[in-house]
């Protein structure tokens, strides 16, 4: 019984851990922790248990209910990482991957059907393009000083491509 206790308990204080550095000072009561961890009281859970009904009670037959398991897991991830370090603008790509990541739990244990691959390879690169232009713009945003950085560059290159253009023709 501790063994379960403790893998349950140790994710919760580090999860915790993560929230209060990041956050500072809060103040706690019940309302706080239902904004703030949602996702880990509600959607994970409900993603452990598809995955659970299949590897436990299903005995592996049942391979269809591992879609929704992994898309709720992914999105409850998604949707927890977002809210506690309010990285909604980041994170939104994580939505199109899961859909990916169930579908990808379905040609794994299922079948191997090879044409889930087509989906799946679509919706992950798509995640990733926008999860790696949606990072790097917030990171150039934060490094170079915001918007007035970025509009005297694009003034800048646009008179380059003008003045270049002019003596082109």
């Amino acid at each position: 019984m501790s063994v379960n206790r403790n893998a349950i308990l140790g994710p919760i204080l580090i999860l915790l851990g993560i929230f209060m550095f990041v956050r500072g000072q809060v103040d706690w009561g019940t309302g706080t922790i239902f904004e703030y961890f949602w996702p880990t009281l509600f959607v994970i859970p409900t993603g452990l248990f598809m995955h659970w009904l299949y590897f436990g009670l299903l005995q592996r037959r049942g391979v269809g209910v591992l879609v929704p398991g992994g898309i709720l897991l992914t999105v409850g991830a998604v949707c927890q990482a977002a809210t506690l370090f309010d990285s909604w603008h980041i994170m939104w790509p994580g939505f199109i991957l899961a859909p990916a990541v169930g579908l990808f739990e379905l040609y794994w244990f299922g079948n191997r059907n090879k044409w889930l691959l087509i989906p799946i390879n679509i919706l992950t690169v798509l995640s990733v393009l926008f999860f790696a232009v949606f990072s790097v713009g917030a990171l150039l945003g934060k490094i170079m000083g915001g918007q007035p950085l970025i509009a005297g560059a694009l003034i800048i290159v646009g008179g380059l491509v003008f003045i270049t253009r002019r003596r082109g023709h």
